[in-house]
C-alpha cells in the first residue's frame, strides 16, 4: 500500500509525526495473515485475531509504498502463529507475529455481545 496521511500516528491519535502509525502497521500485520488463509479455511470456519506483536524499528512517510507479507510458523492446535513483516524500499520497517485462532463461524457469532 501507499501510506496516506489517513495512515499516520498525527492522524490517528497515536503520536504527533506524520509518519506510518503503530496501530496501522498492527492492522497490515492482520490483513497479511487472513489473506495468507484464503482457501485454507474449512468452509463454515473462520479466524479471529487472538494476538499481534509489533516491533517498529522505522520510520515511513506519506506517499512511500510498503508491502506486508505473512508467513505461517506454526500451528498449534485451532491457534496459527504467523511471522510477519512490513518493508519498503529502503527494508525493514516492523516485524513481529500475529496469532488467529479458527472457529466456526456460526457459534462465534452466536457468542458476540
Amino acid at each position: 500500500m501507499v501510506v496516506t496521511t489517513a495512515d499516520t500516528a498525527e492522524t490517528l491519535g497515536t503520536g504527533d509525526v506524520p509518519v506510518l502509525s503503530t496501530p496501522r502497521i498492527a492492522e497490515l500485520f492482520e490483513q497479511a495473515a487472513v489473506r495468507a488463509l484464503v482457501g485454507a479455511v474449512a468452509e463454515g470456519q473462520t479466524s479471529v485475531g487472538f494476538r499481534v506483536e509489533v516491533t517498529h524499528v522505522a520510520p515511513v512517510a506519506v506517499g512511500s509504498k510498503v508491502v506486508a507479507v505473512a508467513t505461517l510458523e506454526r500451528t498449534e492446535g485451532r491457534r496459527l502463529v504467523f511471522n510477519v513483516s512490513v518493508t519498503d524500499r529502503c527494508g525493514l520497517v516492523a516485524a513481529g507475529r500475529v496469532t488467529r485462532v479458527l472457529v466456526d463461524r456460526s457459534e462465534f457469532l452466536d457468542k458476540a455481545r
